[in-house]
C-alpha cells in the first residue's frame, strides 16, 4: 500500500557524525563483495519502449496498484516499459501522454506537500533518453540573467525509518536528472553488504552471474554482454544534493556519497549544489571517461567519510573538472587514486579544503594531467602534489594563483627521498636526519617538501615529472639599476621559465601572480628584465619543459635598491 508522505521540520547544520563506515574503503572492493544492482531489478533486455510523457502527481510510495494517482515508483516502471498501461486505472493513464523524441517525467505535486518519501529503493532506470524534469512542477522558477540554479522543489529522501542506499540509478543513454534535491541516501548497518550508496549511482544494468564468481569482477574487456555496456552522456544539471530545498543538511542522517559514477562515459555533471555528504561529492570506480563536472558548487563534503571533494579512481581520460567552486570540504578538492588517463582541472576556486585532513588542494597521479588557470588557496597542506608512484609525468601546472598554503605551491613527490637534507624539507621534526630518508604514505597526501637538484638519471625515473629541475637563480638578491633589474639563473636546457610575484613572508615559493615567462637556452641559462619592480619585491620562479611537466618553485629572491 502506498503510504502518505509527511511534511517534517528541518534543523540547522548538524554536528559531525563518526557512524558512517565507508571512510577509506575503495569503491571496487566495495562493489566486488556483491552484485552491482540488486537481483531483484535485474530484468531481461527488451526493445525501448515508445517515449510516454508521465506526470507524477502524489509523493506517496509504496507498492504500485492501480488507484487515483501516479507515484514516481509508477512512473519509472512505465517508462522503463514493465509497467502497462492496462495495469493502470483510469485516473492514472490520464496522466501519461506521447512523447515526441524521448520518455519524461514531470511534477504536478499538491503544492504543499512536494517532498517523496521513499519506503524502498527505486527501480533502477533502464529508458535511454528518459528526462526526469523537476522545473515542471509548478514553484519553481528561472531567473532571467542568474546562472546559478534556483532551489528545487521537488526532493527525494528516505522515509522516516526506512534505509535507502540510493536514490536514483541510472543505467542507460543520455538520461537527464534535473532540478531534484536528493539527500539523506545511505547504508550506515550494511556497508559491507551493499553496493556503495550514493543520491545517484551510475552504472550498466547488471553484472552477469559468472562474473560476480570472478575474484575482481570489474576488469573484463571486451564486453561479453550488452548490459555491460557503460551507459553514456548521462546529464545530472541544477540538483541540490546532500541539502534540503531549503538549503539545510537533513535532520536525520546524510547521504553517504553525491554521484558515484561506477561506470560511464561522457557522464556530465553541470550547475549542481552538492554538499553535506559523508563522503565524497563526486566519486569514480572502473571507468568514467569523458567526465565533465561543471559550474558546480562543492562545498562541506567528507564530513566522516572519504574526505576529498572530488576523489577520482579507474579510467577517467578525457575527464574535465572547470569554473567549480570547491571549497570547505574535509580534504583535497580533487584527489586522483591510480587512475588510468589524464584529466584537465581548469578555472575552478578551491578555497578553504582540508577541514578535518592536512593534505593537498590537489593530487594527482599518473601522466598528462593539466591543471590550468585555478586559484588555489588557504590549504592546511600544499596546493598541487604530484606523485611518483607509480608513475607520473608531463603534468602541467599552468598560470594558476596560490594563496595561504601550508607547503609549497607544487611539491613533486620523490620516490625515494634519500638525499634530502635540512634545508630540502619544510619541517625537518618530519624526518630523521641521521637515518635514510624514504618516502611514507602522508608524504604523498601532504608533500614530502622541496628536492635537491637533480644528480642522476635515476632521478628522473624516481621522482614525480621526471625530477624537473626548480629555476636557480644567480643570487638571491638582485639591484635596481636605471629603473630596471636583471634576474639570471639555470635551469634545465629548453624550459619554460615561469616568473612569479611573491607576496607572502617566510615561504618558499608561493606563486602568487604570474608576471612573465622566459625559455632557457640550450645550455639551462636565462634572463628576466623587469623594468616596474620596486625595492622589496620579491619573485619565484618554475621551470615548465615538454617532456617532463612542471617544476617545483625556485627559493625565493628578493629586489634591492642600489646605494
Amino acid at each position: 500500500m502506498k503510504s502518505r508522505g509527511t511534511l517534517q521540520s528541518i534543523s540547522r547544520l548538524p554536528q559531525i557524525s563518526s557512524g558512517t563506515a565507508i571512510a577509506w574503503a575503495s569503491l571496487t572492493s566495495l562493489i566486488a563483495a556483491s552484485g552491482l544492482l540488486s537481483t531483484a531489478q535485474a530484468q531481461p533486455l527488451r526493445a525501448t519502449p515508445a517515449p510516454v510523457q508521465v506526470t507524477v502527481n502524489s509523493p506517496l510510495d509504496g507498492e504500485i496498484e492501480a488507484d487515483e494517482v501516479v507515484t514516481l515508483r509508477e512512473a519509472i516502471a512505465i517508462t522503463n516499459g514493465v509497467l502497462n498501461k492496462g495495469d493502470l486505472s483510469e485516473a492514472e493513464r490520464a496522466q501519461i501522454s506521447p512523447s515526441k523524441d524521448h520518455s519524461r517525467i514531470d511534477f504536478d505535486l499538491p503544492s504543499d506537500n512536494t517532498t517523496i518519501r521513499l519506503q524502498t529503493l527505486l527501480p533502477t532506470i533502464t529508458n535511454p533518453g528518459l528526462m526526469i524534469d523537476g522545473t515542471s512542477q509548478t514553484g519553481y522558477a528561472l531567473v532571467d540573467g542568474d546562472a546559478s540554479a534556483p532551489a528545487p522543489v521537488v526532493a527525494l529522501t528516505p522515509a522516516e525509518d526506512a534505509e535507502v542506499f540510493r536514490g536514483l540509478t541510472l543505467a542507460a543513454d543520455r538520461v537527464h536528472i534535473r532540478a531534484l534535491s536528493l539527500y539523506g541516501f545511505t547504508s550506515i548497518h550494511k556497508t559491507t553488504a551493499t553496493t556503495p550508496p550514493a543520491d545517484i549511482f551510475i552504472a550498466h544494468r547488471l553484472l552477469p552471474s559468472k562474473r560476480l564468481k570472478e575474484d575482481n569482477p570489474w576488469v573484463s574487456y571486451p564486453y561479453d554482454d550488452e548490459r555491460d555496456i557503460p551507459p553514456q552522456g548521462i546529464v545530472i544539471e541544477d540538483n541540490w544534493l546532500g541539502i534540503t530545498p531549503q538549503g539545510n543538511a537533513p535532520d536525520a542522517a546524510r547521504s553517504a556519497f553525491g554521484i558515484s559514477i561506477y561506470n560511464g562515459i561522457g557522464t556530465r555533471i553541470l550547475n549542481n549544489r552538492i554538499a553535506q555528504h559523508d563522503g565524497s561529492a563526486v566519486i569514480t570506480s572502473v571507468r568514467a571517461e569523458q567526465t565533465e563536472i561543471a559550474n558546480n558548487i562543492i562545498e562541506q563534503n567528507g564530513l566522516a567519510g572519504m574526505p576529498d571533494a572530488i576523489r577520482l579512481e579507474g579510467d577517467i581520460d578525457g575527464t574535465k573538472i572547470h569554473t567549480n567552486q570547491i571549497q570547505q570540504n574535509a580534504g583535497s578538492a580533487v584527489y586522483l587514486f591510480k587512475p588510468e588517463g589524464s584529466v584537465m582541472v581548469e578555472k575552478n576556486l578551491i578555497a578553504d579544503n582540508g577541514q578535518r585532513f592536512r593534505r593537498a588542494a590537489i593530487l594527482l597521479m599518473g601522466d598528462n594531467h593539466h591543471v590550468v588557470n585555478n586559484t588555489i588557496q588557504n590549504q592546511p597542506g600544499p596546493g598541487v602534489v604530484i606523485t611518483s608512484y607509480p608513475t607520473s609525468k608531463r603534468n602541467f601546472i599552468l598560470d594558476n594563483r596560490f594563496a595561504n598554503l601550508d607547503g609549497l605551491s607544487i611539491d613533486l613527490i620523490a620516490r625515494e627521498n634519500r638525499f634530502l637534507d635540512r634545508f630540502s624539507r619544510i619541517s625537518i621534526n618530519r624526518v630523521d636526519l641521521g637515518d635514510r630518508s624514504s618516502t611514507r604514505v602522508q608524504d604523498y597526501q601532504v608533500g614530502d617538501g622541496p628536492n635537491p637538484l637533480r644528480n642522476s638519471d635515476q632521478r628522473k625515473r624516481d621522482t614525480a615529472n621526471r625530477g624537473l629541475n626548480t629555476p636557480q637563480f644567480l643570487s638571491s638578491e638582485f639591484y635596481l639599476m636605471d629603473g630596471a633589474v636583471n634576474l639570471d639563473g639555470e635551469a634545465d636546457p629548453g624550459a619554460e621559465i615561469v616568473l612569479y610575484k611573491v607576496m607572502e613572508e617566510g615561504k618558499q615559493g608561493p606563486l602568487n601572480e604570474p608576471v612573465t615567462m622566459v625559455k632557457s637556452d640550450e645550455e639551462g641559462r636565462f634572463a628576466i628584465t623587469l623594468t616596474d619592480a620596486k625595492p622589496g619585491d620579491r619573485f619565484s620562479a618554475i621551470a615548465i619543459h615538454p617532456d617532463s611537466g612542471t617544476s617545483e618553485p625556485a627559493r625565493n629572491i628578493i629586489i634591492l635598491e642600489l646605494k
